[in-house]
């Protein structure tokens, strides 16, 4: 694979990502892909996915879990609805992220992806040592099916995520970075964090985003790639100084609008390839 290939988040049946048929259309070579609803997971779904995803010349590079009953209404909701970490529904959703480990393996893919959720910041809070457990025994499953897990950055600040990292003590256990949620969560500076989540960072998205007049308390906006607070010129010469060379991978949540989705997705590709150039050859 190419340094830096385009990707883009997409969905079959699930998540906020573009269908499949838009990353073929504007030519994109990798995506990410939110796991499909439970009855579309087991080897035949997956192997139709990834006949059509070879048909396009496409290769699927993490694949992301997500929840019912998830909510990302306001900052609070997200405490406690969002992730691994709410004690009432941890053991079904543990159990749901092997069943998507199973399918990525299925499908191919080497990446299981998932926001964690809202870890206490105190080490010494009974959360914190749960979230940990509950963490290590996903990883300990991935590696069974010869896969890295990648923590979606946002809800904790880069020195938390980092912190929590080394205490799970699992070698298998990597961040997905997007610098826009950490302006949406008001969670840090995103070059800031980029710069000190270093080698840890395995996979990207490629979104940007406003600060809210008071962050961390109320959303940021998110808003089409170029446009925000995310410098995005200065991410890219950072992925190249801590040595990240994977997929780029545009993230635009906006289904609800899919002829503007497919647009500013196109957008995004166009920008990525000028910086991109630009950074190389630097």
């Amino acid at each position: 694979m190419e340094k830096w290939p385009v990707g883009v988040f997409t969905s079959v049946d699930a998540g906020l990502g573009v269908d499949l048929a838009v990353a073929k259309e504007l030519n994109i070579p990798t995506i990410q892909i939110h796991a499909p609803h439970a009855g579309n997971r087991d080897a035949a779904a997956a192997a139709e996915i990834k006949t059509r995803l070879d048909s396009y010349g496409i290769t699927a590079t993490a694949v992301f879990g997500g929840f019912e009953g998830e909510s990302y209404a306001d900052i609070p909701t997200v405490v406690e609805t969002v992730g691994l970490v709410p004690p009432a529904t941890r053991e079904s959703r543990l159990a749901e992220m092997k069943a998507i480990s199973d399918f990525a393996k299925h499908l191919g893919c080497s990446v299981i992806a998932l926001h964690l959720g809202f870890v206490p910041h105190d080490v010494t809070d009974e959360l914190y040592g749960q979230s940990v457990a509950v963490t290590q025994e996903l990883c300990k499953y991935a590696a069974d099916n010869g896969q890295s897990l990648h923590l979606e950055t946002g809800q904790e600040t880069a020195a938390g995520l980092v912190k929590f990292i080394d205490d799970t003590k699992c070698d298998n256990l990597f961040v997905n970075f997007d610098p826009a949620n950490m302006i949406l969560y008001g969670a840090g500076e995103p070059i800031e964090a980029l710069e000190l989540l270093g080698n840890r960072v395995r996979s990207v998205h490629f979104k940007d985003a406003k600060w809210a007049a008071n962050p961390g308390k109320e959303w940021g906006e998110e808003v089409r790639l170029g446009d925000g607070d995310v410098d995005i010129l200065k991410y890219m010469q950072t992925l190249k100084a801590i040595g990240y060379g994977g997929p780029l991978t545009i993230e635009r949540e906006i289904p609800q609008e899919p002829a503007r989705q497919k647009t500013e997705i196109g957008y995004a590709v166009s920008v990525i390839e000028q910086l991109r150039s630009e950074v190389w050859s630097a």
